[in-house]
């Protein structure tokens, strides 16, 4: 399957996750540059709110959905792993394994129990450019069946895609039972995720990963859950099979590092010409605010900076994208043209991400110089939690001036 073909599999499948495929406004916006292509390519039509797939802490592996259901995977019988590209992938030249290798690889590391519908994929069998070594099986301890997976990949260990791999989300942003991050004694980077495959919890299906990041670029990343799939299979447990300290122990194979050993570290991402850093708009952004609203949480990730407000009312998220050379993207909702040509389109609407009595302000502007400013506010501090309050805590008038400042301009 295509690259570019791969990442929209990756934002399909994970959108059950993060946002319906209708949704209307950033998801490029939050994703690196090295998808940006992809992402203006489809803003028409696969589009998410400002927050939408800004929720990549542990972030590039969580939403690109590093390792889940794939096609293209060979082994014998159900339901092979799934590898979507992070990004900058690179060919591992000097790397070779089988499918069948990762497969014994990774039961190798498992606790005692069974294992079925063994599925693999290696670099010795078809694939596209980006051969991307991985293994899942269906693992029974006898306390019920769930599917485990890992996949490896070569990533710049300086670069901010992989600090966010192994980066916890904010929980204005992200919904989770659990996270923990930290620095192994020999420089790699380690994060845990206890999560659900619906922040909803439409199904009781959770997802636990674990993702770690070498000072040699290895990015090893297993995700494991309590049911023998992804999606569309009914729990078999309370918990997913292995207990976080298996999980770590599982990633840090040293297996898996020989298997890579003598891969190539991609180069370093490309800076976007024009492109503001995260913490420029988070600044921004905070300064921009209404004195009255007091700011309880505030980040920034891939392109996107968000604070969480209050005035003494209930708490408000309010999220915004600054993104250079989006000339050629539709705006939705009411949409007018002010006289110097800056399109601006004015939306409200109800939330998205399951959140009882949530509602979604939005301001879209696209200037005469392709620059686009996105800034959306909600009547919750977490999309996925029920509203706390009636309407956001910035007005649409508020929201406006905001996203019209010439400010933007000099940042980018």
């Amino acid at each position: 399957m295509p690259f570019e073909d791969r990442i929209g599999e990756a934002i399909r499948s994970t959108g059950d996750g993060f946002v319906p495929q209708d949704s209307r406004a950033l998801v490029d916006g939050a994703l690196n540059s090295g998808r940006r292509r992809l992402a203006r390519r489809r803003a028409a039509t696969v589009t998410g709110s400002v927050v939408a797939l800004a929720a990549v802490g542990l972030g590039g592996a969580w939403a690109s959905g590093l390792v889940g259901g794939s096609s293209g995977s060979r082994g014998s019988g159900g339901t092979a792993a799934s590898v979507a590209a992070p990004p900058k992938p690179t060919l591992p030249d000097k790397v070779s394994v089988s499918a069948e290798q990762m497969i014994k690889n990774l039961i190798a590391q498992l606790p005692q129990g069974r294992t079925s519908d063994e599925r693999g994929e290696g670099t010795d069998g078809p694939h596209d450019k980006y051969p991307t070594p991985n293994a899942s099986v269906v693992f029974d301890d006898g306390k019920g069946k769930g599917s485990v997976g890992i996949s490896l990949r070569m990533i710049d260990p300086t670069s901010q895609s992989a600090t966010e791999y192994v980066t916890c989300p904010s929980r204005a942003i992200a919904d989770y039972d659990h996270c923990t991050a930290e620095v192994l004694p020999d420089g790699s980077r380690f994060a845990f995720l206890q999560t659900y495959e619906y922040p909803d919890h439409r199904e009781d299906t959770k997802d636990w990963r674990a993702t770690l990041v070498t000072p040699k670029g290895v990015l090893i990343d297993a995700s494991e859950y309590n049911a023998p799939a992804e999606k569309g299979a009914q729990t078999t447990r309370v918990d997913p099979p292995l207990t976080g300290a298996q999980m770590k122990a599982l990633v840090t194979a040293e297996v898996w590092k020989k298997t890579m050993a003598g891969a190539k570290i991609p180069g370093r991402e490309p800076v976007r010409r024009g492109e503001p850093s995260g913490a420029s708009m988070q600044r921004e952004l905070v300064a921009s605010l209404p004195k009255a609203l007091k700011v309880v949480d505030q980040g920034n990730q891939g392109g996107y900076a968000f604070a969480v407000v209050d005035d003494g009312k209930g708490r408000s998220l309010v999220g915004i994208n600054v993104q250079p050379g989006m000339g050629d993207v539709p705006l939705h909702g009411s949409v007018t043209t002010l006289p110097n040509g800056t399109r601006v389109s004015e939306e409200q609407r109800p939330g998205e991400k399951g959140g009882a009595g949530v509602v979604w302000w939005t301001v879209d502007t696209i200037r005469q110089n392709e620059l686009r400013v996105v800034i959306s506010a909600f009547n919750t501090g977490n999309q996925n939690a029920p509203a706390t309050r009636a309407t956001p805590a910035l007005t649409m008038a508020q929201l406006k001036g905001i996203a019209l400042d010439p400010k933007w301009e000099k940042l980018s």
